[in-house]
């Protein structure tokens, strides 16, 4: 079997799949491995567990001739190794939030305004460089002895073809890199003073970045959304792109680089080679809705879930779930925001509960949505994935709450499907980025938004937002 392979090594799991030349998938296969919580707040991975399950991952596809390697991945983990290439710690993962001292101490040296018109973001907590900055304030035995510094697909592209590189996609997302030139930023570097000879070299997504040792090339790849988008067919500006994993995104291409001026969209390099995007991150999307099933129905199918979600109409009788878990991105920018229900009362069950969790979700995309309408962003549609799409009852409350007809794609693994068409591309499979897309994605069905629920839900969605800065006084 010859095959393109997209590899997309996330946050509980490597998920590979391997494509024809029509894009028709021939096979997939995922390896799991565990994330570490050594303290509250904090998200660590041992980047060994991400090599063994790629290995695993590879051989599962029984793929004969690989034609071309693409990357995908969880974005803005720090993985730092030793001058012997040895992983000096575990990596410190997107969704650890032990860092906001060292996000002010960025915003304080660099200044707000300079840190948005040079990186196109703001310092958050998930980013790599407030990361860098802690290591050295809390662990300077081990920063002393870094010799290199990488995202978490680029230590596989490492162990794979031993190349120390990354893309402008994934880079985006350090804090390190100035988005608009796309280059490493040196006013910030020299800012936070970070050894540039530390960093990646850089490519376009598509570009081969090395080769197996078999002469396989490796395209640089990209980070998780950015890929996810392209596997999903938003190559361009047009459709939206939502991803409802564990996080949950809106992601718009753009025409030209823009930054929201309070950062509370981020910025970052498309895929597409020459192109940008701005994307609202919500940091407990689907992981809400996992989280309230291992507290309140462990062993419960989702099915079962969703079923007795069905039975209450939208709003649930004015019970609101806020779903800033683990802090919040967009729009709040808050790593002390958390969730909360607000509104229970005596009828409602268990099934209320998840309608609430549903719906709150959709309120903080409909949060990001709104955002990008600001930046000039006018989406007919929208194209969704991730393991949250598979819910019907779901994709019907979001459709509402955005008011926006929802896509689903043939193949639900985005950013695998998009790190393989990377791959693809990088081996001369596909001519360019544009032209695998366009020759490969292909959409299923569609939903569209529920009349009758739009009302409930723009109701539904203010008092949502009210709850945020009320239940912020007792922070």
């Amino acid at each position: 079997m010859r095959a393109a392979i997209g590899l997309d090594i996330g946050t509980t799991a490597v998920k590979a799949l391997a494509l024809d030349e029509t894009g028709a998938v021939l096979a997939r296969a995922e390896v799991g491995y565990p994330l570490s919580i050594p303290r509250p707040g904090w998200a660590e991975q041992d980047p060994a567990e991400w090599w063994r399950a790629t290995e695993q991952a590879l051989a599962a596809l029984r793929v004969d001739e690989a034609t071309g390697i693409g990357l995908s991945g969880q974005m803005h983990g720090l993985v730092a190794l030793d001058a012997s290439g040895r992983v000096i710690r575990p990596a410190i993962l997107w969704n650890d939030g032990r860092t906001a001292a060292e996000c002010d101490e960025i915003e304080q040296r660099i200044g707000l305004g300079e840190l948005i018109a040079r990186t196109g973001n703001r310092a958050l907590t998930g980013f790599t460089a407030p990361k860098l900055l802690w290591l050295r304030n809390h662990e300077p035995h081990h920063y002393a002895r870094i010799a290199q510094v990488m995202l978490p697909k680029d230590y596989v592209r490492l162990r794979l073809c031993g190349e120390h590189a990354t893309d402008m996609a994934d880079a985006s997302g350090t804090l390190l890199f100035d988005v608009a030139r796309r280059r490493w930023s040196e006013s910030v570097l020299d800012a936070l003073e970070i050894d540039p000879a530390w960093l990646p070299r850089l490519l376009e997504s598509p570009e081969p970045s090395g080769e197996t040792g078999a002469g396989v090339p490796i395209a640089a790849g990209a980070g998780d959304q950015a890929a996810g988008a392209l596997g999903v067919g938003v190559d361009r500006p047009g459709p939206l792109s939502i991803a409802l994993g564990t996080s949950g995104v809106v992601f718009a291409a753009l025409p030209e680089f823009a930054a929201d001026e309070s950062a509370r969209v981020h910025a970052f390099c498309h895929a597409v080679p020459g192109g940008w995007h701005a994307m609202g991150v919500m940091l407990s999307a689907a992981g809400s809705l996992q989280w309230l099933r291992d507290v309140a129905a462990p062993g419960v199918e989702f099915g079962e879930l969703f079923e007795a979600a069905s039975a209450w109409q939208p709003g649930a009788e004015g019970l609101t779930f806020l779903p800033y878990l683990a802090g919040e991105r967009t729009p709040h920018a808050d790593p002390g925001a958390r969730g909360s229900f607000t509104g229970l009362s005596l009828r409602h069950d268990r099934g209320a509960l998840v309608r609430a969790v549903l719906e709150g979700v959709a309120y903080g995309l409909r949060d990001s949505l709104d955002l990008l309408r600001e930046l000039g962003v006018a989406p007919g549609r929208a194209r969704v994935s991730g393991g949250g799409a598979r819910s019907e009852l779901w994709l019907r409350i979001i459709a509402s709450v955005l008011e926006t007809p929802l896509e689903r794609p043939v193949v639900e693994e985005g950013a695998a499907y998009g790190a393989a068409l990377l791959g693809g591309v990088a081996a001369g499979v596909w001519p360019d980025v544009q032209a695998a897309v366009a020759s490969c994605v292909r959409v299923r069905d569609e939903v569209e938004p529920e009349p009758a629920w739009v009302a409930a839900y723009a109701a539904g969605r203010e008092r949502f937002r009210a709850l945020y800065p009320a239940l912020r006084t007792f922070a």
